[in-house]
């Protein structure tokens, strides 16, 4: 259901003059103190140049296209913290791409600098096309991702432009909605998270579960509105002694308390399985410590102390990020402690300088990097040269490479030592192999085994902080398949990976060898169309693994002249299906239940036909619920919700094979759904459970399995139901019954 209001645009010419102008002017205030003599000039250019490029462009929500660079401009100096050569490439950011100026315009006009900077932004710009295909945008991904390990302004500046589209969002269609927030929850936060931005990562999330699920964010939203009296008194009574303590120690200090993010309170009711209300640390406590950079680390330690005396710390929560920083930066104190009224409270103490560092991530790192340590530095470079590393493989072509790298972006770290007591950083989780391979690609191929302080351990040994790790190689050792289950590090993965495909593709090449010489005594050539025609029907995911599966005997070629017609040049099955969008078919269920009336989903787009569809095992969705439709390979289309485990990876790499579907209505025909129950095992439960399901709600009941243990229940139920409204019904009369304390409808797992 689409809660969203939209908001409708009406200025007169005259108005969005002094419009632009207004947004102009306050982009110089911004830059105030950063502008250098000349620089004024440039940036009036960048900004007439693009008032000109785009003059007679609108945005959906029908104001003039100019407000968005200019937005994006303010953003990248406002909030990301760049200087004036990145808000002029804001500004132009769209130009090349989307107007009649070239690249060497503007390399003309502003020099090569910029040009690269430009390029590199509209080269992203077409990342996540709607029509690529999946490789191809990994492929594109991948480029990104070197045009950042290059200049990370770009990257950053593509994160402004993100921000400001998520922001102003609700102008476009729903379907468009999805795919831009799918894409950034995949995308673009784990960006920001890694580059540091952490109250734009927040805010992107925040958004992005604006559309995908308003209902949630508008729960939360009213939650966090309705509790925010009780909150702001609790923060008050909480701060009050520490304030007091901090004073009289002569520190300069500010201190407040902050509402969690939307996303990170619903991501803790999704896995907590708990009720907004039932969500305790809706808020973190923040101090921020005036402290010159040689005193900071004590002050922060300090604080820490005085924390401490009014409030029990959890010592498993207590996470020093000052005497080792994050990968990106980040450096603070984070401590849980127990507040008033047997309350969990997270405390975050920083200065005002790790302060900046927390809001503006890379960019801030620029700004000290003049009187940083070394150490600081390397931080930053090395997560640079990792990238390198990692974008170096000429394999990385593949959407697996984008998962393996979306999952080094979002993990937490360890510090594991070399046997010379060098540090270096990995992933939570990572084993002995990933080490190995980060230490050197040849070091992980060759790998055997590891010491870890000194003890022989496998391969497969998970690494905990503080680890020293000694490897052992062999140069009998080869690697192996196995290995990718246990690996966790994207560098480690697509190296393995690509060892695998040498190996595979010398086996290959005598399967194309042979597949070669059946085709042409078929007449018909080795064509990508053919080869895909192959590959599909012998499920392989690509031709390699086809030559692959010929050579080693899995495929037999004499069989191809028996499933395939030649048509032309080209090779088709006999009984191939006509093409999906042409066909009016019910649904498998329908088709099943033999109804008269058939349920059916119609499909909005270019037809109104009926489609085959079926519905996914991962998120079952039901009428009433809101969903897409996804034309998957083998199965023809597929219905999902908007809130599957795996929505946001499908609208975001295939949203050319998206259909934007509704349910039709029907209560002809069931679905199939489950509700999970928990509540105290007392006598007679069951019945009851059962009573309402049969005799009140006259529902048909699948199955019913119950565990229990210590007096607790936790089960599972499946029902046939017709739609949405009647799986609440049910859900909302099981809640009535005495001693259940939770019912929930059943989540699919990710697939």
């Amino acid at each position: 259901m689409d809660t969203i209001v939209k908001k409708t645009y009406n200025k007169d010419e005259e108005e969005e003059k002094k419009l632009i102008l207004r947004e102009y002017r306050a982009l110089l205030r911004a830059l105030k103190q950063r502008l250098k003599k000349g620089d004024k000039p440039l940036l009036r250019r960048a900004f007439e140049m693009s008032v000109d490029a785009h003059r007679d462009m609108r945005r959906k929500s029908g104001e003039p296209y100019i407000l968005h660079p200019l937005a994006v401009a303010r953003i990248v100096v406002e909030e990301v913290g760049l200087g004036v050569t990145s808000a002029i490439c804001a500004l132009l950011h769209d130009v090349v791409e989307d107007t009649e100026i070239t690249l060497e315009d503007i390399t003309r006009e502003f020099g090569a600098n910029y040009a690269k900077i430009i390029d590199g932004l509209t080269k992203i710009s077409n990342v996540v096309d709607l029509k690529a295909d999946t490789t191809a945008q990994a492929e594109n991904f991948r480029k990104i991702l070197l045009t950042l390990a290059d200049d990370p302004r770009v990257i950053l500046i593509k994160i402004g432009d993100r921000l400001h589209n998520m922001r102003t969002l609700e102008s476009m269609s729903r379907e468009k909605q999805l795919k831009i927030s799918s894409e950034t929850t995949y995308i673009y936060s784990p960006l920001a998270h890694r580059m540091g931005l952490y109250e734009i990562k927040s805010e992107l999330e925040d958004l992005a579960l604006k559309y995908t699920q308003p209902e949630v964010y508008t729960e939360i939203t009213t939650g966090l509105k309705e509790t925010k009296r009780d909150r702001t008194k609790y923060i008050n009574e909480f701060i009050k002694p520490i304030k007091e303590d901090l004073n009289q120690g002569g520190f300069e200090f500010t201190i407040y308390g902050r509402p969690k993010a939307i996303h990170s309170i619903w991501n803790k009711m999704r896995t907590k399985h708990v009720a907004f209300e039932e969500v305790y640390d809706l808020f973190a406590i923040r101090i921020i410590l005036d402290s010159p950079p040689e005193r900071e680390k004590e002050d922060c330690w300090k604080v820490y102390s005085v924390v401490t005396n009014f409030y029990k710390p959890s010592p498993e929560r207590l996470r020093d990020w000052i005497s080792v920083p994050k990968g990106n930066g980040y450096e603070a104190l984070h401590t849980t402690v127990m507040g008033p009224g047997g309350r969990w409270v997270e405390v975050q103490i920083r200065s005002s300088r790790m302060n900046e560092i927390a809001e503006k991530g890379l960019a801030a790192h620029w700004k000290y990097k003049e009187g940083a340590t070394s150490e600081k530095e390397s931080k930053l470079d090395s997560w640079l040269q990792h990238l390198r590393d990692i974008l170096s493989n000429p394999d990385t072509d593949t959407l697996d490479f984008l998962q393996d790298f979306k999952l080094d972006l979002f993990t937490e770290e360890i510090y594991i030592y070399t046997p010379k007591g060098d540090m270096r950083v990995l992933p939570k989780g990572a084993t002995a192999l990933d080490f190995a391979f980060d230490v050197h690609s040849e070091l992980g191929a060759r790998c055997i085994g590891a010491k870890v302080n000194y003890r022989l351990v496998p391969l497969s040994h998970e690494l905990k902080s503080g680890d020293q790790v000694e490897i052992i190689t062999s140069m009998k050792q080869k690697p192996s398949e196995d290995w990718l289950t246990f690996v966790t590090t994207a560098k480690a993965k697509s190296r393995i990976k690509y060892y695998l495909k040498e190996e595979k593709r010398k086996i290959g090449d005598d399967g194309k060898y042979m597949l070669q010489r059946k085709l042409e005594h078929m007449n018909v050539p080795m064509s990508q169309h053919n080869l895909n025609e192959l590959a599909q029907f012998y499920k392989k995911p690509s031709p390699l693994d086809l030559y692959y599966a010929i050579a080693v005997g899995n495929i037999d070629v004499k069989e191809i002249s028996k499933e395939f017609n030649v048509h032309g040049d080209k090779l088709q099955l006999p009984a191939r299906e006509v093409k999906l969008e042409t066909k009016n078919l019910v649904s498998e269920e329908a088709t099943k239940a033999k109804s008269s009336k058939p349920a059916e989903l119609i499909i909005f787009g270019e037809s109104s036909d009926k489609i085959l569809y079926k519905l996914a095992q991962c998120c079952q969705p039901i009428p009433g619920d809101d969903v897409f439709g996804f034309i998957t390979s083998g199965e023809g289309l597929k219905i999902h919700r908007t809130d599957c485990p795996n929505a946001a990876q499908l609208l975001a790499h295939y949203g050319h094979r998206v259909v934007k579907t509704k349910w039709a209505k029907n209560k002809e025909i069931s679905f199939l759904s489950g509700v999970r129950l928990i509540g105290l095992d007392d006598v007679g439960v069951i019945q009851k459970i059962t009573n309402i399901i049969s005799s009140e709600l006259k529902m048909n009941m699948r199955s019913i399995s119950i565990d229990s243990a210590d007096g607790i229940f936790d089960g599972t139920i499946m029902v046939y139901v017709h739609d949405r409204d009647e799986l609440d019904d049910l859900c909302q009369r099981l809640a009535t019954i005495e001693g259940i304390s939770k019912v929930e409808r059943l989540e699919a797992q990710e697939e």
